[in-house]
């Protein structure tokens, strides 16, 4: 607690004292004490900078930077007021002007402007350049970030923390990089006003020496202009410090600290050390060049390559065969009936996308694995494990989505590439393309352009995430298909472990697990989750006691969740709602009869044309203005109804009175389904 509150009082208190510099004299022995400890200072910022393995670690360098160039110029500005006071500016100051440069002023003029090449013109414009741009690219790849988050969220990859984590990393990399654009400002401002205060100092020092105290030229220059240069070198070296450490935050790319990076990629490259170390040694035939110190390098690079380790070569044959001779032998009949085997759901990849699961950075395996978590949150199914493996048979780039054996989809996901979605591509090269899931017009890009597309305002996609959410939508519209029978008998067995009484009641007493079965899979077909398996059971174990009609039973489900249906459906708990014309409902109502396949509207086929027609304008003008409509209708009808727009308008729900006054949400009603019995003819 006492080192917290130190640190809290310890800024504050020494800006305060550096502002008293500007206008306090110090003593030449405080004065000599500051200037050791600004050098230091700049040694350890240059230090940290090297150390920490993100730019964030250090996310407090730009302030830091600034407090530093303060004191500096403080430094400066009682370094001068001593030299042209008392014509002494203490030990420091003293030695860098009499015994690093000799006592010769055009020495330290010399070496002075050298150091300011330096910092002005190498140093401090490579990194600004590099802080610019890092910020530039840093904000304009926000949005691209977030969705990327938002897809590993979405799939179950990672939780809710851990993307609020991310995003406020994210966030604070962006406030970083545009401090930085900025704090090297600093730099720059600071390397400019070191001349100015280098020459005021000069004609200064030798207008008090010559004009107020009657020295001669050569005293006057020997005692104040020497002090200058020397005062002018103390500030300089920790000012290129603090250059060199910007430089090596900004250009930070890789998580680990600078030593281990360097050390661990030019390790790597052995001949490379062994050609460099025999060049050096090559060189002592040249003619007039001394041969000791290129013997002395060369000898010490060779011995440095033969210390390293020699790169294993990958998939060796005596590996593959030592691996191969542990495994037992398969016996050929079950290899047989397990190639036979169907799996529930597969996801196909060509031979030239098998990177994306075995490569450098592959995460699509993971991926798979955190969608499966995330549906079974979302849908209240554990689905079976997704078998991925490459097909020869598929064409180059092409992923295919198999359910039960029969291809459900497929896409395109070409190597080396990334999917931009937006308009304004023309511009860029790149394969014109439509996003499988929503249909919306893209371009296939190089991974090289990313930034660019960022830039016009494109969303760009990785195939990674392409891939997991054509799935993740495939999945979800049908689910029904993989829940089998014995996923649902293990279901209900989780289910006797916490609730004995509620399954006992229902089954085998009233219905049987394929009963069961064949309501829960009308549930999921209307994107219904069956996550709360208490309430459905309880709700079937009652209407089940009237009988085993599969729709009345279906109904009875859907009530017993209806809070969770029109919450999922809902936007900010407000839910858009279409209606049809009460003497259409009645209409439908009256042509409702029962049959094999479910309660079906028996009308006539021109009036259900014209009725379903008028729901999909309806439905795609209310989306067009962002709304997310449902119909509502009575619970005679919902069923049937349901059956017959489906099949041109899958996507909009049908909620029946009851469901909605079951229901928590606010009711939006935004319009009415005309009566559309005249328009027929």
């Amino acid at each position: 607690m006492r080192t917290n509150r130190l640190g809290q009082l310890a800024m504050p208190i020494g800006v305060v004292c550096i502002v008293a510099m500007l206008v306090i004299p110090l003593p030449a022995g405080m004065l000599d004490i500051l200037i050791a400890a600004n050098i230091t200072a700049a040694v350890l910022i240059v230090l940290v900078s090297m150390y920490v393995k993100r730019p964030l670690e250090f996310s407090s360098f730009p302030s830091l930077l600034l407090v530093a160039t303060l004191f500096r110029l403080a430094l400066n500005i009682s370094a001068t007021r001593l030299v042209l006071s008392h014509g002494e500016a203490g030990q420091v100051i003293h030695a860098f002007g009499h015994f690093v440069i000799g006592g010769s002023l055009v020495v330290g003029l010399v070496i002075f402007m050298i150091l300011l090449v330096i910092q002005f013109i190498v140093i401090t414009n490579g990194a600004g350049r590099v802080a610019e741009v890092g910020a530039r690219f840093t904000l304009d790849a926000m949005p691209g970030k977030q969705m990327a988050i938002d897809a590993d969220l979405n799939s179950g990859l990672i939780d809710e923390h851990e993307a609020r984590r991310r995003r406020t990393e994210i966030a604070a990399e962006a406030d970083f990089y545009g401090s930085m654009d900025g704090a090297t400002r600093f730099v720059k401002g600071d390397a400019i006003a070191a001349i100015i205060i280098t020459l005021i100092n000069l004609l200064g020092g030798f207008a008090v020496g010559v004009l107020m105290h009657g020295q001669q030229v050569g005293d006057a220059v020997n005692t104040y202009s020497l002090l200058s240069v020397g005062d002018g070198l103390v500030s300089q070296i920790p000012a290129l410090l603090l250059s060199v450490a910007t430089g090596l935050i900004v250009t930070r790319s890789t998580e680990a600290d600078m030593g281990s990076v360097v050390s661990a990629q030019i390790g790597a490259q052995r001949k490379a050390v062994q050609i460099a170390g025999l060049a050096a040694i090559v060189l002592c035939l040249v003619p007039g060049l001394p041969k000791l110190p290129f013997i002395l390098v060369g000898s010490g690079l060779l011995i440095m390559a033969s210390r390293l380790t020699k790169p294993v070569e990958p998939g060796s044959a005596d590996e593959a065969a030592s691996a191969d001779a542990g495994l037992p032998p398969v016996d050929p009949d079950e290899a047989l009936l397990i190639d036979l085997r169907v799996d529930p759901l597969e996801l196909l990849l060509a031979p030239d996308l098998v990177s994306l699961v075995d490569g450098p950075g592959a995460d699509l395996l993971d991926r798979v694995r955190g969608l499966r978590r995330s549906l079974a949150g979302e849908l209240g199914i554990v689905l079976p494990p997704v078998r991925t493996r490459d097909s020869v048979g598929l064409p180059a780039s092409t992923y295919a989505i198999n359910v039960n054996g029969v291809e459900l989809t497929r896409g395109q996901a070409p190597p080396g590439m990334l999917l931009a979605i937006g308009d304004g591509l023309d511009g860029l090269p790149g394969k014109a393309a439509r996003e499988p899931v929503f249909g919306l017009a893209g371009k296939w890009l190089p991974a090289e352009l990313r930034g660019q597309a960022e830039l016009l305002g494109a969303t760009v996609v990785d195939r990674s995430s392409l891939i997991i959410t054509h799935l993740s939508e495939a999945v979800r519209q049908h689910a029904s298909r993989l829940l089998g029978r014995e996923e649902v008998a293990a279901a209900t067995r989780a289910l006797k472990k916490s609730h004995p009484v509620v399954v006992e009641d229902l089954t085998p007493a009233l219905l049987t697990l394929g009963e069961i079965q064949r309501v829960l899979h009308a549930l999921l077909d209307e994107g219904v989750s069956i996550r709360d398996l208490v309430r459905i059971y309880e709700a079937l174990s009652v209407a089940a006691k009237g009988g085993t009609d599969p729709d009345r039973l279906v109904e009875a489900a859907r009530m017993a969740v209806a809070p969770a249906i029109t919450a999922h459906l809902a936007t900010d708990g407000n839910l858009d709602v279409l209606t049809l014309d009460p003497r259409m409902q009645q209409t439908l109502m009256e042509s409702v009869r029962p049959t094999d396949g479910g309660a079906q509207l028996v009308v006539d086929p021109n009036l259900a044309e014209a009725l379903v027609a008028a729901l999909a304008e309806r439905y795609r003008e209310e989306t067009a203005k962002g709304s997310k409509p449902v119909l509502v209708c009575a619970a005679q009808i919902r069923m049937p109804l349901r059956r017959l727009v489906k099949l041109s308008v899958p996507v909009l729900p049908v909620l029946s009175y009851p469901e909605l006054a079951a229901s928590a949400v606010a009711v939006n009603a935004i319009g009415m389904i005309e009566d559309v019995r005249n328009s027929v003819p």
